[in-house]
């Protein structure tokens, strides 16, 4: 059987876009308003989920016949929360500033209801692979939003991408001011609500 058949790449692809965990099952909202300010929080946010997703999904699908069903989220927790406290580890040793920033939404992470959801409803049934490219799916399509929100946050916010000044000075002479609406929680919303409109929108057309 190929590592990539059929069932596989959808396993893989649907996540993405067509069933993403925050515009579709709209699961995971708070980090996606909390840490999307900037785009360098966003990003590591995402790297940080895309790790411990994969590898919950891979170890709780690898030791899934061991486990008692009754406590099956009580160990569920146990992987996620400690692969939580390895990256939280890492980001406090080798990224110090980043892991004040992204504070206690990094912890969050164990609650987060994707991972939790895709440990319970995937990985428990099906094969470490398949399991690995869910959890990488799933990851992706949540990391694909938090970027983009944060791009349009932090450009039309503060006029800036990844720290660098886009807006040129004389354009605030001129009398450009940034949108501070977009640093605030309800910018977020904002943002977020029209991808959700945009991609089913999309969604339905194609349906057609």
């Amino acid at each position: 059987m190929s590592l990539l058949d059929s069932k596989s790449r959808q396993i893989l692809k649907d996540p993405l876009m067509q069933d993403n965990p925050i515009t579709l099952q709209v699961l995971g909202i708070c980090s996606a308003l909390a840490v999307t300010v900037k785009m360098d929080t966003a990003i590591v946010m995402s790297i940080a989920v895309i790790f411990v997703l994969t590898m919950s999904n891979t170890l709780v699908s690898l030791f899934r016949n061991m486990i008692p069903s009754r406590v099956r989220i009580i160990f569920a927790l146990l992987v996620i929360s400690s692969l939580v406290t390895l990256t939280d580890q890492y980001l406090k040793a080798y990224m110090y500033d980043m892991s004040k920033q992204l504070n206690v939404f990094l912890a969050l992470i164990i609650t987060n209801c994707i991972v939790l959801g895709r440990a319970e409803a995937f990985a428990m049934k099906e094969g470490p692979w398949r399991s690995f490219l869910d959890g990488l799916g799933n990851a992706l399509g949540y990391g694909i939003i938090l970027v983009a929100v944060s791009a349009f946050r932090e450009f039309f916010g503060s006029g800036s991408l990844m720290g660098f000044q886009i807006i040129s000075e004389s354009m605030y002479t001129s009398g450009y001011q940034n949108n501070g609406l977009m640093v605030l929680s309800p910018g977020a919303f904002i943002i977020l609500g029209l991808i959700i409109w945009v991609q089913r929108s999309i969604g339905k057309i194609e349906e057609d």
